[in-house]
């Protein structure tokens, strides 16, 4: 239904950093419930990736979020890094699955495209424009910021997809 609250997670991932995001949604209102970052401790990769699981968790369980969208993995020049970001990625995945919350996935320029009309903005052009939507002064990290944005152009295309369901219907029931 319209009307009723959705309540979606938005994550960036990382590894060292992963930005995280809540954002609600109530009849086309957006509203903050909360943002922050994980920045776990430890030099070993395991131990990270760990600590990430269990804080998305927490914030998982905290919030109850219905939906979930994270940022896909951008190719990257650097493979260890593009394979360290995809398997910080698969943790926000599986911290996700292991709630019962539903994944979607989403390309960077597909985020900034629908946060600012163009698909190469940065970082504070996102958290300018979400700010914007949200009615706030962007005081938030760079990283949550993207997470938020995340959320957002989630929340963005589920509405362009019901829209687009109810324009087909009308068509066909002419």
């Amino acid at each position: 239904m319209a009307n009723s609250p959705l309540t979606v997670l938005g994550v960036d991932p990382g590894s060292r950093c992963l930005g995280w995001g809540v954002v609600r949604e109530i009849s086309g209102v957006l509203s903050l419930v909360d943002c922050g970052t994980l920045r776990p401790k430890g030099d070993g990769f395991s131990e990270r990736l760990g600590a990430l699981f269990l804080g998305l968790s927490r914030v998982l369980a905290r919030y109850a979020p219905a939906e979930a969208a994270i940022e896909n993995v951008f190719t990257h020049k650097n493979i260890l890094s593009a394979l360290k970001l995809g398997q910080a990625r698969g943790v926000a995945v599986a911290a996700c699955a292991a709630h019962g919350v539903p994944v979607l996935d989403y390309e960077a320029t597909l985020i900034k495209k629908t946060l600012t009309g163009a698909g190469r903005a940065e970082k504070g052009q996102v958290s300018f424009m979400v700010g914007r939507l949200l009615g706030r002064k962007p005081d938030w990290s760079a990283d949550a910021g993207d997470a938020l944005g995340c959320a957002v152009c989630h929340l963005t295309m589920r509405r362009m997809k019901r829209l687009t369901a109810i324009e087909q219907r009308a068509v066909k029931n002419g």
